[in-house]
């Protein structure tokens, strides 16, 4: 059995890390005195994970040359639902014909992402979409996608009428109508994340906090949902499911139909094989161990779609499942069993994933075993319950489904400020569990691991002078300015929560003095989602631009839910917030585009001053005339739609630039040219970073 699960463990590396597998696979060979086996099987491995990587990358290349770019009308089948991207939604397609003169004429082309400003369309409709075609090789929800059709329209020509369409989307309306009664609860859209993995109301900052807990796999619908769902499925059968066979053969069919419910994303493809494998051993008289299953699932898996190699998802349920199958017999002879058997099978998946999270998120939960103890029977009553009530159709029963899962939304949002590792942190945990493992060594190795802990988890403090930091958010704006007794001043928070809400926890942000929303503009405020949810607002400054949806509506409302006093300041205002003195130029009218209409700060500290002008273009700033300052924030990412005169007369000792990749040309180089020659020195986040200005030094 430990050689099984030693071979099948080293398969998966060898398809997710290869030198990772080289290397465990040369040790478990070299420990059971296999030496030749070793250097086999490294080779083998390292030999297996490239050709899978190969193959992936050469079919993405041959797709993405097959698409033909230019208008086109297409028709073909939805893959999943739309999602929101910013103000346009997204959906993947496989297309099935193009139209040409009017008539379809067939045309199975790759996968494409779809991207249009509506589409009312579920998975399995056929639909014709009429747009812009061009090839751009990626990925859409994880998944290779050729190229990308900007569509004007979508039309719906018939609805999905595949057996297992059919049934899949009849149970995610099941699931939507029997949560509707209770939506807009962040808990409602939780346990949709339970049943059906379908997190699109969930509040991002939730969604972040689920992953810095460690609590995140719970939506990502896998092994133990898959168990759910076969007992229901079975127990809905009734008498049709009586015997081992009959039961096997259902339950291979429920398998099919929940992959479908949940949109076949690559962790419920696993569970769903690995389960169909032992099921068929069932039907044939063939028993299949748990490592056995994993194993030939992963073989199946990367045999049909070697692109999966890469998927994240994919890979951390890979693992965290292989985790779990070495880790559940850890702490057998510990009493109560049920209690160490769970924290020894999510201490050992936890373990397990720890080198994926540090290669894609750069940060490990220090508590996610005891978080995962706590949460993971929470999550089996919410589950179990809410999707009892939400199918019977019986409300109560959905609503007391949704008390456990609101207790998992607790947990997840106290434990999102619990210490996060870093690649020194885990080496050092490592460390300090195996010199823990020694006796002579274990007083030494929990000093040495506590002030390990202590100096990579805790969070710095305050700076000693007045700083400002302009964050790397990529394409927008989010400005810190950062005081010596605690005081923060933030404007604008960027286009992603996630990206503004790590920034403030790695300075260990918990409060700000003063919000300062220069303009509706999502670059600007769709990072400012749920940021009442994880830090405490004193009051806000806002532009008066509201009325128009999006981003900065959402925000708008966010701060008056939160009882945060929120003023549309005009030119002569000024605020004290610790050192820092903010007064507000401008705007001084009223202007046709909400760039000209941004809030201008002039910010002073320790002798020193800052312009933040928002992203105001040539119109506003001849009306506001050039200004002075030590330092500023260039407006509109460095776009050509300043007027250079007023650049040279504003012109700066630093001129900082927020820019991100893009494809617009920021920051023009003509913009760059007149603030260097004016004598400003010019820096850029894209190529810097954060960039830190302590004025007080300046």
């Amino acid at each position: 059995m430990a050689a099984a699960a030693a071979a099948w463990v080293g398969a998966w590396l060898g398809g997710v890390c290869p030198w990772c597998a080289a290397g465990l696979g040369a040790l478990i060979a070299a420990a059971a005195g296999w030496r030749r086996q070793a250097v086999l099987l490294g080779g083998v491995l390292v030999a297996a994970a490239g050709s899978g990587w190969a193959a992936a990358e050469r079919d993405a290349a041959t797709l993405a040359a097959s698409v033909p770019a230019g208008p086109v009308v297409l028709e073909g089948r939805v893959l999943d639902e739309p999602r929101q991207a910013g103000e346009e939604v997204r959906f993947p397609l496989r297309p099935e014909a193009i139209v040409v003169g009017g008539r379809p004429v067939v045309w199975e082309g790759p996968r494409l992402a779809v991207s249009a400003a509506a589409a009312t369309v579920t998975a399995g409709d056929r639909i014709r979409a009429t747009g812009t075609l061009a090839a751009a090789p990626g990925r859409l929800r994880g998944d290779p996608v050729a190229g990308r059709l900007s569509a004007r329209s979508v039309e719906l020509i018939t609805a999905a009428s595949d057996p297992l369409f059919w049934a899949g989307n009849l149970l995610r309306e099941r699931v939507a109508g029997g949560l509707a009664p209770f939506g807009g609860r962040a808990e409602a859209a939780l346990l949709a994340g339970f049943l059906i993995g379908d997190v699109r109301a969930l509040p991002p900052v939730d969604a972040e906090a689920l992953r810095l807990a460690g609590l995140s796999h719970f939506v990502a619908v896998s092994g133990s949902n898959v168990a759910l769902f076969l007992a229901a499925w079975w127990l809905a059968a009734g008498p049709l499911g009586w015997g081992p066979r009959r039961r096997a053969v259902l339950g291979l069919v429920g398998l099919a139909v929940f992959v479908v419910v949940t949109r076949w994303e690559p962790s419920v493809v696993r569970a769903a094989v690995m389960a169909g494998i032992v099921l068929g051993g069932r039907l044939a008289g063939i028993p299949i161990d748990p490592w056995t299953a994993l194993g030939g699932a992963v073989t199946v898996l990367l045999l049909v779609s070697a692109d999966l190699v890469g998927d994240v998802g994919f890979q951390l349920s890979v693992a965290a499942t292989a985790g779990v199958l070495a880790g559940g017999g850890l702490f057998a002879s510990r009493r109560p069993r049920w209690a160490w058997g769970a924290l020894g099978a999510t201490a050992a998946a936890q373990a397990a994933v720890a080198p994926l999270l540090l290669a894609h998120f750069g940060s490990v939960p220090l508590l996610a075993p005891l978080t995962n103890v706590v949460a993971a029977p929470l999550v089996a009553l919410a589950t179990s319950v809410g999707g009892i009530g939400v199918l019977a159709g019986l409300s109560p029963l959905t609503a007391l489904g949704l008390i456990p899962a609101r207790v998992v939304l607790v947990i997840a949002r106290a434990a999102a400020g619990l210490p996060q590792l870093g690649v020194f942190g885990v080496g050092g945990l490592a460390i300090v569990l195996a010199g823990a493992a020694v006796p002579r060594l274990r007083p030494a190795a929990v000093l040495a691991g506590a002030a390990a802990m202590a100096i990579l988890t805790i969070p710095p403090g305050p700076p000693p002078g007045p700083l400002l930091e302009v964050l790397d958010v990529g394409q927008g704006d989010a400005v810190l300015l950062r005081g010596p007794d605690g005081e923060v001043v933030l404007v604008d928070g960027g286009p992603d929560p996630r990206l503004l809400r790590a920034e403030l926890r790695d300075r260990g942000i918990s409060r700000i003095g003063l919000l300062v929303v220069t303009h509706l503009h999502a670059d600007h405020t769709a990072g400012l989602a749920g940021l009442t949810a994880a830090v405490a607002v004193d009051r806000a400054w806002i532009a008066d631009q509201g009325g128009e949806g999006g981003a900065f509506d959402r925000m708008a409302a966010e701060l008056a839910a939160a009882g945060v006093a929120a003023e549309t300041p005009a030119p002569g205002w000024s605020a004290d917030v610790g050192v820092f003195t903010l007064r507000v130029l401008g705007p001084g009218r009223r202007y046709a585009g909400p760039n000209d209409g941004s809030l201008v700060l002039l910010a002073s500290a320790a002798g020193r001053t800052v312009l933040l002008p928002g992203d105001i273009e040539a119109v506003a700033q001849g009306d506001l005339g050039p200004v002075r300052a030590d330092v500023m924030k260039v407006p509109h990412q460095g776009a050509a739609t300043s007027d250079d005169r007023w650049l040279a007369g504003s012109a700066p000792r630093v001129a900082v630039i927020s820019v991100g990749p893009n494809d617009f040309g920021h920051p023009a180089p003509d913009v760059v040219a007149t603030l260097e020659a004016s004598g400003a020195v010019v820096r850029r986040t894209d190529l810097e970073g954060t960039i830190t200005i302590r004025l007080d030094r300046l």
